[in-house]
């Protein structure tokens, strides 16, 4: 489940819903998340206990997942969280971060107290002192003392005024050694990394693409931020070229499905209506972590939902039967 604050946190909670009716939610071995999507996996994580399976079909999803991520989304974090940490010295904004997250959804749950039963959750971060990917997830041991809050905070960590998250490392025999996170978008926005070796990969992508522009901007400061912009959409657009590719090459099984996709291209009959006009402006939701709407939350959470399941019906459950519908068929995709 790739990055993209809030946006992501409820496309992919569209397509956790859909991955649920269809009975793959109980399947899925590996959720490996990044940034907004690791909000929405820690979520899940948190709930698994709770989840009451017939069938392989949690009854209470709605209850368990849908609401905390919705209450979470009518919440505005990041410009609060900014602040305070200014008025703390001593606290940087992603230890902020994780505070709030402890407070609004994990409470003090640490990576050794998720069920053992469930599947492995893989929350991403970048570390900024060697440039690779960190990976927090359950286990026992010193690391399995760190709070759920601090890895959901570490990979979503949106950099500067979110970033860094900081924590001695309990592994360390240098004395008051520290690791320094970010957003794990800043490595690997699809999360792909920990999903190698597995034989079918389903990736959610709630990613941004850079905005065409014909006037271009000579100051030195605004250059460069364009700069960024393409450097930062290559790799997004080099890790999709390659996932794509081992599909083709059927280095493993799966379906691709993201914010930008026409569910034309999926050629089904039955799929969800969802006009390609309407969806990309849910596409181009601003990445942040503010309050949404009400109507904005429920028509990305069908978009995610309704671009499951083409992908799903098309590439993976071929034999699944069509949707009654979106989960708010009052509002669709806009």
């Amino acid at each position: 489940m790739s990055g993209g604050g809030y946006r992501a946190m409820l496309f992919h909670t569209g397509a956790l819903w859909r991955l649920n009716e269809l009975g793959w939610l109980s399947k899925i071995s590996t959720f490996s998340s990044v940034s907004g999507g690791s909000i929405a996996a820690g979520v899940l994580a948190h709930a698994w206990p709770d989840l009451q399976f017939e069938n392989g079909f949690a009854n209470n999803f709605s209850d368990k997942v849908v609401a905390p991520i919705r209450a979470l989304a009518r919440t505005r974090l990041d410009v609060p969280v900014t602040l305070r940490a200014m008025a703390v010295p001593w606290r940087s904004a992603g230890e902020e971060l994780a505070r709030v997250y402890a407070n609004h959804l994990f409470g003090d749950c640490c990576l050794k107290d998720l069920d053992p039963a469930s599947p492995q959750f893989v929350f991403t971060a970048t570390n900024l002192q060697d440039g690779a990917l960190w990976w927090f997830f359950r286990q026992n041991g010193p690391h399995g003392d760190i709070p759920l809050a601090t890895a959901v905070a570490a990979s979503s960590a949106f950099p500067p005024v979110l970033s860094p998250v900081i924590f001695r490392d309990p592994l360390s025999a240098e004395v008051g050694r520290k690791i320094v996170l970010s957003d794990a978008g800043v490595y690997d926005n699809l999360g792909l990394d920990p999903v190698e070796g597995h034989a079918t990969v389903l990736v959610s992508d709630a990613g941004k693409r850079m905005k065409v522009k014909r006037k271009i901007n000579r100051n030195w400061g605004q250059q460069l931020l364009r700069v960024l912009d393409i450097i930062d959409n290559q790799v997004r657009e080099l890790r999709r070229g390659a996932l794509l590719k081992s599909y083709v090459e059927k280095e493993f099984a799966g379906a691709y499905w993201g914010t930008y996709v026409d569910l034309e291209n999926f050629e089904l009959a039955d799929s969800l209506t969802a006009p390609v006009e309407l969806t990309h402006k849910l596409a181009e939701t601003p990445t942040r972590l503010t309050k949404l709407p009400e109507v904005s939350q429920e028509r990305l959470i069908n978009w995610g939902y309704a671009a499951c399941d083409a992908g799903m019906r098309r590439w993976v459950d071929t034999e699944a039967a069509a949707p009654d519908g979106f989960p708010f068929p009052a509002v669709g995709v806009g």
